[in-house]
C-alpha cells in the first residue's frame, strides 16, 4: 500500500504558491506546489444554476466550472447535481461565495436559491483534504519545540530584552521553569534567539502571546537586521521561520459564547514552523502537545490550526473529513430548520438531563459510578444522528422514550465520527494504567484528556445553532435517552439494596441501604448489561460531603468533596474535589492551600470545631502580614474594557490601573491583581497588578475570602459563617481568660 504524502506545515504565499514542509531522514524538506487551485460548490434549481455558471465565466477569480454529482446533505439518498467552481487562489473562495449570495442571487432570485458548500474550510485543512495530505510526521521523527515567553508589562512596553526561553515546556497549564533572558538589550536578544533557532531548528514555536511575533520583527527592523523581507523569501537577516517574514492570519477580537466573554488574539504565521500561542490554545493548556497531535491525526487538520481551534472547530473538522468519504458537501451556512412541534410536544422534548438533588451532609462509605462517555455512547448505541432521527426511508430501529421520535436502522453519520474516539479513549486509559514509564503515562493521560473534551461537547454541538452537522431533534433525543437511563439506574440500585444520595446526568453516588445489599460490582455489571453502556465503578469514598447552596439548605449539584477510600488523606490526590474554592482558577494560592488543610483536618476529626480551630491559625498568619502577596494574587477574566466599567469593582480598578501603565486588557482576557486596600475610595488605588510585584495586602479582605472557603468545608455539617465567627470569638475569649 502506498504511503500517504506527509506535511506537518502548509504555507500559502501571496501569489498562491503552496509550500509543504515534510520531516525526512535528511531533515525538514520544503516542496513547492504552484498548481493548487481550491474548489467550492453551489447548488440551485437547473435554470438559476445554469445562469450562474454563465455569469462566473467572466469572473477573474474563477478558473473554470464543472457540473458534478454530490450529496447535498446527510439526508440525501443519492448524489444530485452541483456546480463545482475552481478558483485561482485560496483567498478567493469566501469573497466569491459572498458574491454568489449577495450579487448573483439578490434582486434576481428568491433568498436561499443558491446554497454554497466547502466555503469556510481553513486553508491548511482544505489543502490537506484536497491533496490527500497526512499532516502527521512519521512516528520516528517527532516534532521538536522551542517555547518563548514574555510578561504582560514588557510586552506592552515593547521590551524585547524581557523575552526568555521556557526550560521545560510540555503544556497542560502547569507552572514551567523560566529560563534566563536571552540578552540584556534588544540587539543581543535577537542575536541570541537567532543563534538558538539555527542551532535547534525547532519544528514548533510556542509563544506565551501571539503579539511576540510582530514585536520581534519590529525590534529587528529597528535594529537594522533586514527583517522586512517578503514572506517566504530568502534573507540573511532576522527570521523566526525557516524562511523570511511573517503574515497576519486574523486580527484580535472579543466574543461571547454560551454567555461567557472570550478573547481571541491576533494569529500569525511564519514559514516552515508551526506557531502555538499558549494564551489562545485550550488544548495546549489542557493536554499539551500530546493531545494536539492526537487531533492532528484524528481530524487530518495541521498542528497549527488544531492548536488554536476550539473544541467545536476540531469536531467540525472530523465531521468534514467523514463527510468527504461519503461524498457529502459541507454547507457554508446551516439551513435545516427545527421541525414543527405543538406546545405539548415542545414541553416533552425540550428538557435537559436528569438530576437528583444531593443530600447535604457528610456521608460515609459512598460509592461513585459513572457511565463511560454516556452521551457519545447513546449516539453510538442508539444510532442518534441528524439524518437518522425521524427518518422514514429505512426500517425503524428504536423509538425515543417519552418523545416518540423514530430512529432508523441505517448507520448514522455522527456515530461513525464518534466511535473511533470512544474506542481510542478506552485503549489509552488501559495503556496508561499499564505503563510504568512516567513520560509514557503522561502522554496517554494527555490523549485521554483531549478526547474527553470532544466527547463532552459533541452532544451540545447537536443543539448548536451553527453546527454544520447538527439538529435539535437529535439533541432532544439524546437527552431523552439519558433521562431514561439515569432513572432506570436509580431503580436498579434501589432494588439491590443501595440508596441514591446524588445523581447528575451520567454519574450516581450510592450508599448501602441494607446489610444484604448486592456488591457494587454486581450492581454496575447488571446496569451495564441492561442499558448497553458500561457503568464503571469510579471511586469508593471513605466519606464525602455534599455542599449546600450558599444561604440555602438545598444541595448544590456540582459542589462536593470527599476522601477516596484506601488513601492516606494528606495529599490533594487523595481527595476528589469539585466546585469548591480550591478548584476555582480565580482563588489565590494561599486560600487554596488553607482550604485543603481544612479538608485534611475534617478528615481527621469529622466535626466542624477542630476545622475552625485550624482556620484560626491561617487567619493569624494572614493578619500578622506573613503571607507572600504573590500567593494572594487573584486572576479574573474581564468582561469588558476598562472604559466600559460603570461600577467600582476590583476588576475595574485593576483594568484602569493597567491602562494607566500602558497595558490595555481587552474583554475576555485574564488580569491578575492583589487587593491592597479594600476600602480605598478608588478601586485602582486599592489593588496592585501582578506584574507590579506588590509588597502589601489587605488582611481584612482576604480574611473574608478565607471564611468563605472555610464555610464550604463545614457547611455540610450545618455551620454557616455565623457559627464560624462565633466559634472563633469564643476561642479567642477563652485564650484571653488565662491573662485575667
Amino acid at each position: 500500500m502506498a504511503q500517504p504524502d506527509r506535511a506537518y506545515k502548509i504555507d500559502f504565499a501571496p501569489d498562491g504558491t503552496v509550500t509543504r514542509w515534510r520531516k525526512t531522514g535528511d531533515g525538514v524538506v520544503p516542496t513547492e506546489d504552484p498548481a493548487y487551485h481550491p474548489r467550492m460548490y453551489v447548488t440551485a434549481p437547473p435554470t438559476p444554476l445554469a445562469e450562474l455558471r454563465a455569469a462566473l465565466r467572466t469572473d477573474p477569480k474563477v478558473l473554470g466550472t464543472d457540473r458534478v454529482e454530490k450529496r447535498h446533505d446527510l439526508h440525501a439518498p443519492e448524489p444530485e447535481p452541483a456546480l463545482e467552481v475552481r478558483l485561482e487562489r485560496i483567498h478567493d473562495v469566501q469573497p466569491l461565495a459572498r458574491e454568489v449570495r449577495g450579487v448573483h442571487e439578490r434582486g434576481h432570485y428568491a433568498p436561499g436559491t443558491f446554497r454554497c458548500f466547502d466555503v469556510d474550510l481553513s486553508p491548511q485543512f482544505r489543502y490537506c483534504l484536497d491533496r490527500g495530505i497526512d499532516p502527521m510526521p512519521p512516528e520516528d521523527r517527532p516534532l521538536s519545540t522551542l517555547e518563548l515567553a514574555i510578561e504582560d508589562k514588557p510586552l506592552a512596553d515593547g521590551d524585547v530584552s524581557a523575552l526568555h526561553v521556557v526550560d521545560d515546556g510540555g503544556g497542560r497549564g502547569q507552572r514551567r521553569a523560566r529560563g534566563d533572558r536571552l540578552g540584556e538589550t534588544p540587539a543581543s536578544t535577537l542575536t541570541a534567539l537567532t543563534d538558538r533557532l539555527d542551532r535547534e531548528d525547532p519544528d514548533v514555536l510556542v509563544v506565551s502571546h501571539s503579539a511576540v511575533v510582530p514585536l520581534l520583527f519590529d525590534a529587528a527592523a529597528a535594529a537594522g537586521l533586514d527583517a522586512d523581507a517578503a514572506y517566504g523569501e530568502p534573507t540573511g537577516g532576522f527570521r523566526l521561520g525557516r524562511r523570511a517574514g511573517h503574515r497576519t492570519l486574523a486580527g484580535s477580537n472579543s466574543f461571547v459564547s454560551y454567555g461567557q466573554v472570550g478573547y481571541s488574539p491576533a494569529r500569525y504565521d511564519v514559514p516552515g514552523r508551526a506557531l502555538i500561542d499558549t494564551s489562545n490554545s485550550f488544548l495546549w493548556y489542557k493536554t499539551g502537545l500530546d493531545g494536539i497531535r492526537y487531533f492532528v491525526e484524528a481530524a487530518g487538520r495541521p498542528l497549527q490550526e488544531v492548536a488554536w481551534g476550539s473544541i467545536g472547530t476540531i469536531l467540525t473538522a472530523m465531521q468534514t473529513r467523514e463527510a468527504r468519504t461519503r461524498e457529502v458537501l459541507v454547507p457554508w451556512n446551516k439551513w435545516e430548520p427545527e421541525s414543527w412541534k405543538s406546545v405539548r410536544e415542545l414541553h416533552k422534548a425540550d428538557k435537559g438531563g436528569l438530576t437528583f438533588s444531593p443530600e447535604v451532609g457528610l456521608h460515609e462509605d459512598v460509592e461513585e459510578a459513572d457511565f463511560a462517555s454516556l452521551y457519545p455512547n447513546i449516539m453510538i448505541e442508539r444510532n442518534v444522528s441528524p439524518e437518522t432521527v425521524g427518518c422514514e426511508r429505512h426500517p425503524t430501529k428504536d423509538t425515543v422514550p417519552e418523545i416518540g421520535y423514530t430512529i432508523c436502522e441505517q448507520r448514522g453519520f455522527v456515530p461513525d465520527v464518534l466511535e473511533p474516539m470512544v474506542r481510542d479513549r478506552a485503549d489509552f486509559k488501559e495503556a496508561r494504567d499499564a505503563a510504568t514509564d512516567p513520560d509514557r503515562r503522561r502522554a496517554f493521560d494527555h490523549k485521554v484528556e483531549a478526547i474527553k473534551w470532544i466527547l463532552v461537547s459533541c452532544f451540545g454541538y447537536q443543539g448548536y445553532r451553527n453546527a454544520k452537522f447538527g439538529r435539535i431533534e437529535a439533541h432532544e433525543a439524546i437527552n431523552a435517552y439519558a433521562r431514561e437511563i439515569l432513572s432506570r439506574t436509580k431503580d436498579m440500585a434501589n432494588e439491590r439494596g443501595w440508596e441514591l444520595v446524588h445523581g447528575i446526568v451520567d454519574s450516581v453516588w450510592l450508599r448501602r441501604d441494607a446489610d444484604a445489599a448486592t456488591p457494587i460490582e454486581d450492581v454496575t455489571a447488571a446496569v451495564s448489561d441492561e442499558i448497553g453502556i458500561d457503568l464503571e465503578h469510579e471511586h469508593t469514598f471513605e466519606w464525602i460531603c455534599f455542599v449546600p447552596r450558599r444561604g440555602e439548605s438545598t444541595g448544590a449539584l456540582n459542589r462536593y468533596f470527599g476522601k477516596i477510600d484506601g488513601t492516606e488523606g494528606d495529599h490533594r490526590e487523595d481527595y476528589k474535589l469539585r466546585g469548591v474554592e480550591c478548584r476555582q482558577h480565580s482563588t489565590p494560592r494561599f486560600v487554596v492551600e488553607a482550604q485543603l488543610d481544612l479538608i485534611y483536618t475534617l478528615d481527621a476529626h469529622r466535626e466542624p470545631g477542630p476545622v475552625v480551630d485550624r482556620l484560626g491559625a491561617w487567619l493569624r498568619t494572614l493578619s500578622a502580614g506573613d503571607v507572600d502577596p504573590a500567593d494572594l494574587s487573584i486572576t479574573k477574566r474581564t468582561t469588558k474594557p476598562a472604559a466600559e466599567h460603570d461600577r467600582d469593582t476590583h476588576v475595574a480598578g485593576a483594568l484602569r490601573r493597567a491602562t494607566d501603565q500602558g497595558v490595555a486588557y481587552q474583554a475576555g482576557q485574564s488580569i491578575r491583581y492583589v487587593v491592597t486596600d479594600d476600602d480605598a475610595r478608588r478601586p485602582a488605588h486599592g489593588v496592585r497588578l501582578g506584574f507590579e510585584d506588590p509588597t502589601t495586602y489587605d488582611p481584612d479582605y482576604y480574611e473574608r475570602e478565607l471564611l468563605r472557603a472555610a464555610e464550604s468545608v463545614v457547611s455540610p455539617l450545618g455551620w454557616t459563617e455565623t457559627e464560624i465567627r462565633r466559634h472563633l470569638r469564643d476561642v479567642d475569649d477563652a485564650s484571653l481568660a488565662v491573662y485575667g
